[in-house]
Protein backbone atom coordinates (compact mmCIF):
# COMPACT_ATOMS: atom_id res chain seq x y z
CA UNK A 1 0.00 0.00 0.00
CA UNK A 2 1.17 3.50 -0.81
CA UNK A 3 0.27 4.52 3.30
CA UNK A 4 3.98 3.69 4.12
CA UNK A 5 6.53 5.44 5.43
CA UNK A 6 10.50 4.75 5.48
CA UNK A 7 14.02 6.76 6.39
CA UNK A 8 16.11 8.88 5.40
CA UNK A 9 19.99 9.28 5.33
CA UNK A 10 19.31 11.61 8.19
CA UNK A 11 16.84 9.30 10.21
CA UNK A 12 14.04 11.58 8.92
CA UNK A 13 10.46 10.28 8.04
CA UNK A 14 9.95 10.48 4.27
CA UNK A 15 6.96 10.36 2.71
CA UNK A 16 5.91 7.36 0.72
CA UNK A 17 4.41 8.32 -2.87
CA UNK A 18 0.60 8.81 -2.31
CA UNK A 19 0.44 10.34 1.04
CA UNK A 20 0.67 13.45 3.43
CA UNK A 21 2.81 12.67 5.72
CA UNK A 22 4.34 8.94 7.06
CA UNK A 23 2.88 6.61 9.09
CA UNK A 24 4.05 4.11 11.98
CA UNK A 25 4.47 0.94 9.81
CA UNK A 26 4.50 -2.06 11.83
CA UNK A 27 7.50 -3.29 11.20
CA UNK A 28 9.13 0.62 12.26
CA UNK A 29 6.62 0.70 15.63
CA UNK A 30 8.13 0.66 19.22
CA UNK A 31 7.45 0.85 21.95
CA UNK A 32 3.56 1.82 23.37
CA UNK A 33 2.78 1.65 19.21
CA UNK A 34 4.57 -1.90 19.10
CA UNK A 35 2.39 -2.84 22.07
CA UNK A 36 -1.13 -1.49 20.47
CA UNK A 37 -0.82 -3.07 17.41
CA UNK A 38 0.18 -6.64 19.08
CA UNK A 39 -2.76 -6.11 21.52
CA UNK A 40 -4.73 -4.68 17.92
CA UNK A 41 -3.69 -8.27 16.47
CA UNK A 42 -4.41 -10.50 19.26
CA UNK A 43 -7.83 -9.00 20.30
CA UNK A 44 -9.29 -8.40 16.57
CA UNK A 45 -7.62 -11.82 15.51
CA UNK A 46 -6.16 -9.63 12.21
CA UNK A 47 -2.94 -10.41 10.64
CA UNK A 48 -2.12 -7.07 9.66
CA UNK A 49 -2.98 -3.41 11.30
CA UNK A 50 -4.97 -0.88 8.80
CA UNK A 51 -3.88 2.43 7.61
CA UNK A 52 -6.09 4.25 10.28
CA UNK A 53 -4.78 2.77 13.06
CA UNK A 54 -1.00 3.64 10.86
CA UNK A 55 -2.34 7.17 11.41
CA UNK A 56 -3.49 7.28 14.99
CA UNK A 57 0.03 6.19 15.95
CA UNK A 58 1.62 8.80 15.63
CA UNK A 59 0.02 9.43 18.56
CA UNK A 60 0.47 6.43 21.05
CA UNK A 61 -2.15 7.15 23.55
CA UNK A 62 -5.08 8.17 21.13
CA UNK A 63 -4.48 4.95 19.36
CA UNK A 64 -5.34 3.04 21.91
CA UNK A 65 -8.06 5.00 22.41
CA UNK A 66 -9.39 4.73 18.86
CA UNK A 67 -9.11 0.74 19.22
CA UNK A 68 -11.06 0.87 22.35
CA UNK A 69 -13.57 3.17 20.46
CA UNK A 70 -13.86 0.89 17.76
CA UNK A 71 -13.97 -2.79 19.99
CA UNK A 72 -17.06 -1.15 21.85
CA UNK A 73 -18.50 1.15 19.44
CA UNK A 74 -18.01 0.11 16.10
CA UNK A 75 -17.36 -3.09 15.44
CA UNK A 76 -19.90 -4.82 17.25
CA UNK A 77 -24.18 -4.59 17.84
CA UNK A 78 -25.33 -2.49 20.07
CA UNK A 79 -28.10 0.05 19.98
CA UNK A 80 -28.01 -0.34 16.67
CA UNK A 81 -26.84 -3.52 14.77
CA UNK A 82 -23.59 -3.78 12.72
CA UNK A 83 -24.90 -3.86 9.49
CA UNK A 84 -26.96 -0.19 10.69
CA UNK A 85 -23.46 1.22 11.86
CA UNK A 86 -21.98 0.36 8.77
CA UNK A 87 -24.95 1.37 6.57
CA UNK A 88 -24.27 5.15 9.11
CA UNK A 89 -20.14 4.62 8.61
CA UNK A 90 -20.60 4.01 4.66
CA UNK A 91 -23.10 6.97 4.04
CA UNK A 92 -21.00 9.42 6.43
CA UNK A 93 -18.04 8.93 4.71
CA UNK A 94 -18.85 9.36 1.29
CA UNK A 95 -20.54 12.83 2.24
CA UNK A 96 -17.53 13.63 3.86
CA UNK A 97 -15.39 12.27 0.34
CA UNK A 98 -13.36 9.43 2.36
CA UNK A 99 -12.33 6.81 -0.14
CA UNK A 100 -10.25 5.00 2.18
CA UNK A 101 -13.13 4.78 4.48
CA UNK A 102 -16.10 4.26 2.12
CA UNK A 103 -14.13 1.34 0.69
CA UNK A 104 -13.62 -0.03 4.20
CA UNK A 105 -16.95 0.20 5.65
CA UNK A 106 -19.00 -0.57 2.21
CA UNK A 107 -16.92 -3.64 2.72
CA UNK A 108 -18.04 -4.75 6.25
CA UNK A 109 -21.39 -3.43 5.11
CA UNK A 110 -21.30 -5.71 2.59
CA UNK A 111 -20.02 -8.95 4.44
CA UNK A 112 -22.77 -7.65 7.35
CA UNK A 113 -25.59 -7.99 4.79
CA UNK A 114 -25.72 -5.33 2.69
CA UNK A 115 -26.60 -5.50 -1.04
CA UNK A 116 -25.37 -4.01 -4.42
CA UNK A 117 -27.84 -2.00 -4.65
CA UNK A 118 -27.76 -0.23 -0.72
CA UNK A 119 -24.01 -0.19 -1.15
CA UNK A 120 -23.88 1.55 -4.60
CA UNK A 121 -26.50 3.72 -3.14
CA UNK A 122 -24.34 4.87 0.12
CA UNK A 123 -21.14 5.36 -1.58
CA UNK A 124 -22.29 7.68 -3.86
CA UNK A 125 -24.24 9.53 -1.30
CA UNK A 126 -27.59 9.17 -3.05
CA UNK A 127 -30.02 8.28 -0.08
CA UNK A 128 -33.41 8.98 -2.16
CA UNK A 129 -32.55 6.24 -4.45
CA UNK A 130 -30.88 3.74 -1.71
CA UNK A 131 -32.92 0.54 -0.95
CA UNK A 132 -33.86 1.40 2.61
CA UNK A 133 -37.22 0.88 4.93
CA UNK A 134 -38.59 4.60 5.79
CA UNK A 135 -37.09 3.59 9.43
CA UNK A 136 -33.95 3.28 8.42
CA UNK A 137 -34.13 6.00 5.61
CA UNK A 138 -34.87 8.48 8.39
CA UNK A 139 -31.90 7.58 10.39
CA UNK A 140 -29.45 7.87 7.39
CA UNK A 141 -31.25 11.62 6.71
CA UNK A 142 -30.11 12.63 10.28
CA UNK A 143 -26.83 11.35 10.36
CA UNK A 144 -26.61 13.72 7.06
CA UNK A 145 -27.54 16.37 9.14
CA UNK A 146 -25.28 15.50 11.88
CA UNK A 147 -22.48 15.72 9.40
CA UNK A 148 -23.16 18.50 7.65
CA UNK A 149 -25.37 20.67 9.73
CA UNK A 150 -25.37 19.43 13.58
CA UNK A 151 -25.84 23.43 14.51
CA UNK A 152 -29.47 23.16 12.90
CA UNK A 153 -30.25 19.82 15.07
CA UNK A 154 -33.13 20.36 17.65
CA UNK A 155 -35.67 18.61 19.63
CA UNK A 156 -37.92 18.27 16.87
CA UNK A 157 -35.65 16.52 14.61
CA UNK A 158 -35.45 13.71 17.35
CA UNK A 159 -39.15 13.76 17.55
CA UNK A 160 -39.15 12.44 13.95
CA UNK A 161 -36.44 9.80 14.84
CA UNK A 162 -38.34 8.97 17.69
CA UNK A 163 -42.02 8.82 15.85
CA UNK A 164 -40.18 6.09 13.04
CA UNK A 165 -39.68 4.27 15.56
CA UNK A 166 -36.48 4.44 17.22
CA UNK A 167 -35.56 4.79 21.05
CA UNK A 168 -33.19 7.69 22.34
CA UNK A 169 -30.50 4.91 22.80
CA UNK A 170 -30.00 4.24 19.29
CA UNK A 171 -30.67 7.80 18.30
CA UNK A 172 -27.64 8.71 20.58
CA UNK A 173 -25.27 5.73 19.12
CA UNK A 174 -26.18 7.11 15.77
CA UNK A 175 -24.83 10.81 16.77
CA UNK A 176 -21.83 9.30 18.11
CA UNK A 177 -21.08 6.61 15.05
CA UNK A 178 -21.52 9.82 12.35
CA UNK A 179 -19.61 12.11 14.72
CA UNK A 180 -16.69 9.36 15.18
CA UNK A 181 -16.40 9.73 11.12
CA UNK A 182 -15.92 12.86 11.01
CA UNK A 183 -12.89 12.12 12.90
CA UNK A 184 -12.12 9.29 11.16
CA UNK A 185 -12.43 10.60 7.17
CA UNK A 186 -10.53 13.76 8.11
CA UNK A 187 -7.84 11.99 9.30
CA UNK A 188 -7.52 9.57 6.50
CA UNK A 189 -7.96 12.09 4.21
CA UNK A 190 -4.96 14.49 5.89
CA UNK A 191 -2.82 11.76 5.86
CA UNK A 192 -3.53 10.94 2.62
CA UNK A 193 -4.83 7.39 2.89
CA UNK A 194 -6.02 6.07 -0.56
CA UNK A 195 -9.01 3.30 -1.29
CA UNK A 196 -7.46 -0.36 -0.36
CA UNK A 197 -9.95 -1.96 -2.90
CA UNK A 198 -12.01 -4.06 -0.77
CA UNK A 199 -14.81 -3.48 -2.24
CA UNK A 200 -13.84 -4.60 -5.45
CA UNK A 201 -13.65 -8.19 -3.73
CA UNK A 202 -16.87 -8.38 -2.00
CA UNK A 203 -17.61 -11.10 -4.03
CA UNK A 204 -14.36 -13.02 -4.61
CA UNK A 205 -13.34 -13.50 -1.20
CA UNK A 206 -15.94 -14.25 1.64
CA UNK A 207 -14.02 -12.22 4.56
CA UNK A 208 -13.89 -14.90 7.68
CA UNK A 209 -15.85 -13.74 10.93
CA UNK A 210 -12.34 -12.88 12.84
CA UNK A 211 -12.08 -10.05 9.79
CA UNK A 212 -14.83 -8.27 10.63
Amino acid sequence: MPEGSRRGPGNEPVVEKGTNLPVVEEGEAAGAAAEAYAYFREHFNRGAVPGILKCFATHPPLLRQMMDIASTMLFCDGHLTRRMKEAVATYVSSLNRCPYCVDSHAYFLHAHGGEDALIATLCTADLEHAPLDERERKLLEFARKVTCESYGISAADVSKLRDAGWNDRQIGEAIHVAALFACFNRVANAFGLSSQGLLDLRHQVTPREDEL
